[in-house]
């Protein structure tokens, strides 16, 4: 019966994917979990003209990856991948996402960090709805 169950799993897995942790917290982070997150920005801090400062230095850290939101305007997200191209700062954008987030970049590690706040509050992070 044992050799059922893996042969079940195996099946499964090449239906449904991995099984993933956080399913939810992942929709929202773009694909990552919260506990890995340096810096996020919504989607209107995104959208913004200037880049913000908190974003130029986070570039500055080691063995980060940035998400972007691929449902925002190209013409928001270019500044953004360019100053990560010019650090060599890998990027992804992320699209396809199963629900809407109101998210717009991540900052990510591949380890967790648990950092308290990752969020840039300011007017516009103040009225986006969650």
């Amino acid at each position: 019966m044992a050799g059922n169950n893996n042969v079940d799993d195996y099946i499964k897995k090449g239906i449904y994917g991995e099984k993933q942790i956080k399913v939810e917290e992942r929709n929202v982070y773009l694909g990552t979990i919260r506990e890995r997150i340096e810096l996020a920005l919504t989607g209107s801090q995104v959208m913004k003209t200037e880049i913000y400062k908190e974003y130029e230095i986070s570039l500055s850290l080691k063995d980060i990856t940035v998400l972007l939101n691929g449902s925002l305007p190209y013409s928001a997200l270019s500044k953004y991948i360019k100053l990560a191209n010019m650090k060599n700062i890998p990027f992804s954008l992320v699209n396809n996402l199963p629900t809407p987030t109101p998210i717009g970049l991540v900052i990510t590690y591949q380890i967790a960090v648990d950092k308290p706040e990752i969020f840039v509050k300011d007017d516009v992070y103040n009225n986006t709805v969650f």
